[in-house]
């Protein structure tokens, strides 16, 4: 069973999540430089505050907490102090570029708590094997958001249609570590289908992925209670699905799927030099 990671400060839906199996929750504090990087997409740019740490940490009473915090910077030793000090059960360094950036960071934790690299720079990824064995370091995770941008591809999931992530998983699983990658959307939603993003982390042996914001969209007529809880089960029982593949099951769905990443792809090309003409 791998985690599914909900992101919030909401001390009800923290709960919500601690009563189902198998979730992490996952407080945000990560702010400089974001809003520049991802200027112009959709994306998630978090307002959690450092005191939501201890807030969702004392709804929680068997899920683990892990706290994104700022890239490397002058004022990390008094991050980590904080957020530690309020129970955070991890920490996320995102946006190093080099290992000496996570060694760096290992040295600030000390071992008061495990280590999650967010591999989301064409610097980390091909340097993994430089500080795959930092001290700490628990799990890898990919963030296809930047890491698609930092690679110039035009599609977040194209570092997986590339072979990319399978090699990030089997460096990772060699060293003991746990592996995880982007976000997911609703089975049935998103440009690449949640259906199909879970098939690759099974394959993968993925361990971790994070719920997008379409897990807690009303249903129709509005009510929101229930929607989270029947969605994520049905993750749930697709993951269970999607592990009884034969192997040849297993290689037709990733050669379909990264067809479909690949066209994806080009299409967005097509619009973008439609769009400059």
């Amino acid at each position: 069973m791998m985690d599914f990671l909900q992101i919030t400060n909401d001390p009800d839906l923290a709960r919500r999540c601690d009563a189902l199996p198998g979730m992490r929750l996952f407080v945000d504090l990560e702010r400089n430089g974001k809003a520049a990087r991802q200027a112009g997409r959709n994306t998630f740019i978090s307002t959690h505050q450092p005191q939501d740490v201890g807030r969702i940490k004392a709804q929680l009473r068997r899920s683990q907490l892990m706290v994104r915090v700022n890239p490397l910077h002058e004022g990390t030793a008094m991050e980590l102090d904080t957020v530690l000090a309020q129970g955070a059960d991890s920490v996320m360094l995102p946006m190093f570029q080099t290992p000496d950036e996570l060694r760096a960071f290992s040295r600030i934790v000390a071992g008061r708590a495990p280590i999650v690299a967010l591999l989301e720079t064409a610097g980390a990824l091909h340097s993994l094997d430089a500080w795959a064995d930092t001290p700490g370091l628990c799990e890898v995770f990919v963030g296809l958001n930047d890491l698609h941008l930092s690679l110039g591809c035009r599609f977040m999931f194209e570092p997986l249609a590339q072979g990319l992530l399978d090699s990030v998983a089997h460096k990772a699983h060699a060293y003991g570590l746990r592996f995880g990658f982007g976000g997911i959307a609703r089975l049935d939603e998103g440009l690449l289908p949640g259906r199909d993003v879970l098939a690759e982390h099974v394959r993968l042996g993925s361990r971790g992925v994070i719920l997008s914001r379409t897990f807690h969209r009303p249903d129709e007529s509005g009510a929101a209670v229930h929607t989270f809880e029947a969605e994520v089960e049905a993750l749930r029982q697709s993951e269970q699905t999607l592990s009884t593949r034969t192997p040849e099951q297993v290689v037709a769905d990733r050669l379909r799927i990264s067809s479909v990443i690949r066209s994806i792809a080009t299409s967005m090309s097509v619009r973008t030099v439609e769009a400059v003409d």
